[in-house]
């Protein structure tokens, strides 16, 4: 199975509504997976892997007012023995006062250095995202509950002004003012230090996110660049 390869664009155009599409097909065809609570080292400025807190240290950017609103509301319906922030929820809420600076829109408040949403290791109610684990609890998909950048990491999608979306990995450089000081960039192949890497699964990623995938780029692209990764027959 292809593991790390840099960065190679495939075109796809939509043939329900002509979407153009610029896909890093290195990364779909490759065996990245979420290593999150199997060795995954945070976000941080040092490797942290014992606080389990993968991507969700700066708290969860939303899309938009429709999906803060959302979220503020499924926060206060969650589960107590599910959520271990809930009296904080409570009282103060879930989201920040002030817009932030990805494009002036809204984020989940960072409560003892994560996400609100985020249940520390050993909680009762179950480790990581409230939000994942109370859609679960509910027989639904937690990408109807968690913030749309929360469910699409690793992928990014970056739109050109002739329409044109890019759907690629996220890069070092994507994390901003914060990039000179991450430590571990699970995208990456090649780790600071020996750190490992995420390019350890046993299935590519058009398969292993196919629902995400179906969700950026709808049915029609999602089975092509998951039928390119299966076993060429002559």
């Amino acid at each position: 199975m292809p593991s790390y390869r840099a960065e190679q664009f495939e075109e796809f155009t939509d043939p329900v509504d002509g979407t153009r599409w610029r896909i890093d097909v290195a990364f779909t065809d490759s065996n990245w997976q979420c290593l999150w609570g199997n060795g995954c080292q945070g976000i941080l400025d040092v490797p942290a892997p014992e606080l389990g807190q993968g991507c969700c240290s700066e708290g969860a950017h939303l899309l938009g007012e429709d999906e803060a609103m959302l979220i503020d509301a499924l926060g206060l319906t969650l589960d107590p023995t599910r959520f271990e922030n809930h009296a904080e929820a409570a009282t103060n809420g879930v989201l920040r006062d002030a817009p932030t600076n990805l494009d002036g829109g809204r984020a989940t408040r960072v409560v003892n250095d994560a996400c609100i949403f985020h249940n520390r290791p050993g909680f009762s109610g179950g480790g990581g995202c409230a939000l994942y684990l109370a859609a679960l609890d509910e027989n639904e998909s937690p990408m109807d509950w968690r913030p749309t950048l929360c469910w699409q990491v690793p992928i990014r999608i970056d739109e050109d002004q002739d329409g044109t979306k890019t759907v690629r990995r996220w890069r070092r450089s994507d994390w901003g003012e914060h990039a000179d000081g991450l430590a571990w960039c699970c995208t990456e192949h090649s780790q600071p230090g020996g750190l490992p890497s995420a390019y350890v699964g046993e299935v590519p990623v058009a398969v292993s996110l196919r629902s995400e995938i179906r969700g950026i780029v709808g049915p029609e692209i999602a089975q092509a660049l998951h039928d390119r990764t299966l076993p060429k027959t002559r």
